[in-house]
């Protein structure tokens, strides 16, 4: 769990660095071996790209350096819950291990909306270990939007 906390460290730095930027504050960072494999704050408005989540940015820059777009061995790191889209990938990507802080009740598809990556359907299931951080994780998009809607 201490390993856990210190990878989720690195990744609320991920979106402090993406909140400065003006971007929605969503950090990831993949993990291989120990080491910090890949890292990302959200692109999506820096990159004019609405797929540049802060996990999909990190999963391909990993498999890039892994020459391989299946990531096993490997655990992603994020701030908040994935949406669809980012499960989706982490399922086609074979990631095994997802660590999250904060649940998002409006468009989660880990628990909260949806359960993409335990649907028994699914040809790849991922280990998911929820709330690291979930208070330091959910209070720094609460202060975003709150700071928006000022």
């Amino acid at each position: 769990m201490d390993v856990d906390i210190q990878f989720m460290q690195e990744a609320l730095a991920e979106a402090r660095s993406a909140a400065e930027a003006g971007e929605v504050p969503v950090g990831a960072l993949l993990v291989h071996d120990g080491k910090i494999l890949s890292r990302s704050g959200n692109r999506t408005m820096r990159d004019c790209d609405p797929t540049a989540h802060a996990e999909i940015v990190s999963l391909r820059e990993a498999a890039r350096r892994l020459g391989n777009y299946r990531l096993p061995d490997t655990t992603l790191y994020v701030t908040i819950e994935p949406c669809s889209m980012c499960a989706g990938a982490l399922v086609q990507a074979r990631i095994p291990r997802l660590v999250f802080g904060a649940d998002d009740p409006k468009g989660g598809a880990v628990r909260s909306c949806f359960e993409i990556l335990s649907h028994p359907r699914l040809n790849h299931q991922v280990e998911v270990t929820a709330g690291v951080l979930a208070a330091d994780c959910a209070a720094i998009i609460q202060c975003f939007f709150a700071k928006r809607r000022g």
